[in-house]
């Protein structure tokens, strides 16, 4: 007992499709409302104080008015208590988000705004109100639900999320568990992402783009166009912007896809994994590029290298990017390339390597030589970098 109470924990979301009936749709889409209307009340309240008392609002305050609200409109008291009080506590942590924006001075504030109905789409039970009997799903004050569990459901549940997007309904369960660390394999492995690849690894592995984004342009221009000429506020619009984010949504998840088989193939094969520390915000202001990078999700890739790792023991190193793929992995010198330039050829030590594959190296022996592998390591794998 004392060992399992010794293993780090990490939370993690479990996320499964709902089948709900009408009625059940209709209390769910209901529910979403209500918690909408509630979060805007609660802005409205605190930015009247604000601006007539010159004092703020806590969320404590907040909710002990809802006992009294609830008085008063029929709609709040068909909503489970905790799932009210939930809309109490998002809107603080939007406030503290926008405070947190202000003191950085690094980014656009963006006070927060009173959310419309294509904006507000979901809403969560923190501790109750919950539970999953004979493979349905039963919430409170909604009823029991039919639940795709296509997966098993690990650790102790700490909140359940009811989410509607394109109109399919999910349940998402953020769930406290052990850290199921992986075998050492004794191998590392640097890798360098890429708009003609996705990734190539300092082993030579190369994972292809899928070009996601520019497969269905054709059928997306289609679409926005189709949304452009429907009147505003008209049911024909509304089902094209249904079509559009589906999409959309399609285009998303293949792009998901590749990133998470891509990250789990290398979490499980290495036990260092280095990559550079791209700034992609910045580099998607080449206009010439920008649609490329974006389609291969690179940020992404990483947020999955990152938390899959502290799931599975593993360490990944961020580099700097500078000159990558410009100093040779073989002896160390400079030799400038242009970006048309797809192969390295180094006129000092003869190394005649790809280009990326060449990057790659270097990003693995700067990553080792952080952590003081660098000379060992470096004359194992031909990476000799200054």
């Amino acid at each position: 007992m004392l060992n399992d109470m010794s293993k780090p924990k990490v939370l993690k979301t479990f996320r499964y499709r709902l089948y709900p009936t009408a009625e059940q749709i209709r209390k769910i889409d209901q529910t979403i409302e209500t918690c909408r209307r509630l979060y805007n009340y609660f802005l409205e309240d605190r930015i009247y104080t604000y601006q007539e008392i010159k004092c703020g609002v806590s969320k404590v305050e907040q909710i002990n008015q809802i006992p009294g609200l609830k008085k008063n409109n029929p709609y709040l008291q068909t909503v489970h208590s905790q799932v009210l009080q939930k809309v109490a506590v998002r809107l603080d942590k939007t406030y503290d988000n926008f405070f947190r924006r202000v003191k950085s001075g690094k980014e656009k504030p963006g006070f927060p705004k009173f959310k419309g109905r294509q904006y507000y789409d979901s809403f969560c039970y923190p501790q109750s109100g919950f539970c999953i009997i004979d493979g349905k799903l039963l919430l409170s004050k909604i009823g029991n639900i039919k639940i795709k569990l296509h997966r098993p459901l690990n650790g102790r549940i700490k909140t359940c999320s009811i989410k509607r997007k394109n109109n399919k309904y999910y349940a998402c369960f953020s769930c406290e568990v052990d850290t199921q660390a992986l075998p050492k394999t004794g191998n590392v492995v640097g890798i360098d992402v890429g708009v003609a690849n996705f990734v190539i690894t300092s082993d030579g592995e190369f994972f292809p783009k899928q070009d996601s984004y520019r497969k269905a342009e054709k059928r997306l221009k289609y679409l926005q166009r189709m949304v452009s000429r429907r009147n505003k506020g008209s049911n024909r619009r509304r089902k094209a912007v249904n079509l559009l984010s589906k999409q959309h949504e399609k285009v998303s998840n293949q792009r998901k896809d590749i990133a998470h088989k891509v990250s789990t193939k290398i979490i499980q094969e290495n036990d260092l994994i280095a990559h550079e520390d791209l700034q992609v915000k910045n580099m998607v202001k080449n206009h010439n590029m920008a649609k490329s990078i974006n389609d291969a999700g690179w940020s992404m890739l990483f947020q999955f290298l990152a938390y899959k790792a502290s799931d599975a023991g593993r360490q990944v190193i961020a580099v700097p990017p500078a000159f990558t793929s410009q100093i040779c992995s073989g002896c160390g010198e400079l030799v400038p390339k242009k970006l048309s330039e797809r192969w390295h050829v180094c006129p000092h030590c003869g190394l005649s390597i790809q280009r990326d594959i060449n990057a790659a190296r270097n990003i693995l022996a700067i990553a080792t030589k952080q952590i003081g592998w660098d000379s060992a390591f470096g004359n194992e794998t031909g990476c000799c970098l200054r």
